[in-house]
């Protein structure tokens, strides 16, 4: 078999199929456009068709695309079945957790809860997939992970149970090379910005893909917006520090810690109503917890909120 017959290949077909452009595709990829062509080029010569039909936008799959999609698609179902079964009659005492986590989210969220869950299950063992949230999605619902943490759980797959914390509050970071800048002011008053105006200023914004990113893009839509991007971002904490740095604003969660610095910026406190977020901690809907699976939400919820 072809080691092109993977779950990567998914990834590839569902992305250029998303922006009918190979560039824009493995871009979101984190791979080259060389590498990509080269790989459906490989797959259709050794399966004699074309799978993408590119004559006219959107791109779609031909026929013979649809019959292949689908193979895989089996392949990765009866993977995952093949998994939960494994996982139903595994050592209980030497249980792996498999958890999906945005690295710069991880960085906030793991120290809050994993110490005080492992104190209560010493022979647990957790194995992290640090990716963007599209990927451990996907790897959640083929059973490759056995839970996703992430933020607004409205937006994800309708396949997978969700358990969040509830809403939480954005902040804008206004540099002072911005026209809505307001000298020697720490903290704007919440309310007092018009969103379409913060909008309007030159961003730095996290990658396509990102759940922060989404629901701006959400708003630039809403307000019809076209954006000045300046710089995008995988780290929203490069994106904090490019803002402070008086390159543009950028949006971030209240948790991540900014440092008060009137001279160069303000903080803006965006009303919850307009830009809100919620961690949560997600897994397949057929997934039948164990003890310490409950654990491990409990630990989430209960050690997470506190702190």
């Amino acid at each position: 078999m072809s080691k092109y017959y993977s779950q990567d290949i998914l990834y590839y077909i569902d992305a250029i199929l998303k922006y009918s452009n190979y560039g824009k595709a493995a871009k979101s990829l984190y791979i080259s456009q060389p590498h990509l062509t080269q790989v459906i080029k490989r797959i259709e010569s050794q399966l004699n068709c074309e799978l993408i039909s590119r004559s006219k936008l959107p791109y779609r799959l031909t026929e013979q695309g649809k019959i292949y999609y689908q193979y895989l698609t089996s392949i990765e179902n009866n993977y995952a079945k093949l998994l939960r079964e494994i996982s139903a009659v595994s050592d209980i005492d030497n249980k792996v957790i498999k958890i999906g986590v945005l690295p710069s989210l991880g960085t906030y969220l793991l120290p809050l809860f994993l110490p005080k869950f492992l104190d209560m299950h010493p022979n647990c063992r957790i194995e992290l997939s640090e990716t963007l949230p599209e990927k451990n999605e996907k790897l959640t619902q083929n059973g490759e992970l056995d839970f996703w943490i992430g933020q607004n759980s409205r937006n994800i797959s309708p396949n997978l149970n969700s358990i969040s914390w509830g809403k939480d509050s954005y902040r804008a970071i206004i540099p002072h090379c911005c026209d809505l800048y307001q000298k020697d002011v720490a903290i704007i008053p919440e309310g007092t910005i018009d969103i379409n105006k913060l909008l309007c200023q030159k961003l730095i914004l996290t990658s396509k893909g990102s759940a922060i990113r989404k629901q701006i893009d959400q708003l630039l839509s809403i307000y019809k917006v076209e954006p000045k991007i300046i710089i995008e971002s995988t780290e929203i904490h490069t994106a904090r520090k490019l803002a402070t740095s008086n390159l543009g604003v950028t949006f971030i969660p209240e948790s991540i810690y900014v440092k008060e610095c009137p001279s160069e910026y303000n903080i803006y406190q965006i009303p919850i109503d307009e830009l809100n977020l919620d961690y949560f901690i997600a897994y397949h809907n057929e997934r039948k917890l164990t003890n310490i699976d409950k654990d491990l939400i409990d630990a989430f919820l209960i050690h997470g909120q506190n702190n």
